[in-house]
């Protein structure tokens, strides 16, 4: 997948393509409907499959003090339509000056003067331009003025009828379900991110954690996760992991800690993704380190049985 950055105008073999246009943070079910459905016309028509989206997500610019909410980095998003076999990503940077954009301007000036677009996708909520002004009909009407064609795809449903979206994967987190984020996004809730040195203390009781720090992450519900780590090298290790902020030591710092099982090396500097499979339990605030090791030991067992599950 090429994938496109800077708001450059795209080269020309990419030109005429249909795209899927949308946040896509996370990309769960309801968003693949809407990739999905480009890559089919795209496919039909005989041009390239595109995304476009956006990055930093617009929230973030227009309410820069919201807690963190994220579900993927954009590196984790643009991984994840690559495997969905999109042909190209266009990325384009969401700033002060590109959110006073008309409605109107964004259509005519980035989806069909540098984009060159022959066709649109996407979701039935989306707004664009700025104060968000612009809606679906009014991209349909300005699309077909510059020969673009604008499909607009439904909320897809859970089984129970429920609309799948980012918002019910940020609340099952926050609950600790794993189970229902996972199958709301059509892939486990992974956080990705560098292994930084911490204060060693795992190793003195024959745990030694990787250390990883939350970034702009939503917050699942703090606790004891089973966990699968992927390593830079693609090597999968299975592991427990603690999320929170270790209530047991001072001052309390906010963290990803993972022990992975039967694994020996140097991880220091090297990004991992680190998928929750299941909770556990939540955290604790124990008597001592000869009391944190015994829990450690019963939280290993537990994440061991989960994850052979």
């Amino acid at each position: 997948m090429e994938r496109i950055t800077g708001n450059m105008k795209l080269p020309e073999q990419l030109r005429g393509g249909i795209a899927a246009l949308g946040n896509f943070d996370g990309f769960h079910l309801g968003h693949r409907a809407v990739v999905g459905r480009a890559k089919e016309l795209a496919t039909v028509a005989g041009v390239p499959a595109l995304v476009v989206t956006f990055d930093p997500h617009p929230l973030r610019l227009f309410r820069p003090a919201t807690p963190p909410f994220m579900l993927s980095t954009t590196a984790q998003k643009l991984d994840l339509l690559e495997a969905f076999g999109v042909d190209a990503s266009v990325v384009l940077a969401f700033d002060a000056d590109f959110a006073d954009i008309t409605a109107e301007a964004f259509v005519s000036d980035w989806l069909a003067e540098k984009c060159g677009l022959s066709g649109i996708v996407t979701g039935d909520n989306f707004t664009f331009g700025r104060h968000a002004a612009g809606n679906t009909p009014q991209l349909k009407d300005y699309g077909a003025a510059h020969g673009m064609e604008t499909h607009v795809v439904s909320p897809v449903r859970d089984e129970g009828g429920a609309i799948i979206s980012s918002t019910r994967v940020r609340a099952a987190l926050q609950a600790g379900d794993c189970e229902l984020a996972g199958g709301l996004l059509g892939h486990p809730f992974s956080i990705r991110g560098i292994v930084e040195h911490g204060d060693k203390r795992g190793r003195t009781i024959g745990v030694p954690t990787a250390n990883v720090t939350l970034g702009d992450y939503v917050r699942p519900a703090y606790g004891v996760y089973a966990v699968r780590c992927r390593l830079a090298n693609g090597e999968v290790v299975d592991g427990v992991a603690n999320i929170g902020v270790r209530p047991m030591f001072d001052p309390p710092k906010e963290l990803l800690e993972i022990w992975l099982f039967d694994f020996e090396g140097d991880l220091y500097g090297q990004e991992i993704s680190t998928s929750l499979v299941k909770y556990l339990r939540p955290e604790l605030k124990l008597s001592g380190l000869d009391e944190l090791k015994a829990q450690i030991g019963k939280d290993a067992e537990a994440a061991r049985a989960a994850l052979a599950a």
